[in-house]
C-alpha cells in the first residue's frame, strides 16, 4: 500500500512539472497542459497524505 502510494504520488508530481517544459518548447498545446497538471495535483494531493507525516514505528 505505501510503495503504491509513494509511486502515484511522486507520478503526480512529475505531472504537474513536467508538462511545463513541454509547453515551454511548444511541443503540447495549453490545453493539453492544463489536464495533465490538474491530473497530477488530484494524484498528489490524493496519495501524498497516506506517506507523508508518518513515521515508521
Amino acid at each position: 500500500m505505501r510503495a503504491g502510494a509513494i509511486f502515484f504520488s511522486l507520478l503526480g508530481l512529475g505531472l504537474t512539472v513536467v508538462p511545463s517544459f513541454f509547453v515551454f518548447y511548444q511541443a503540447l498545446s495549453w490545453k493539453a497542459h492544463t489536464q495533465l497538471v490538474f491530473a497530477g495535483m488530484l494524484l498528489w494531493f490524493v496519495f501524498a497524505p497516506v506517506w507523508l507525516g508518518k513515521r515508521a514505528p
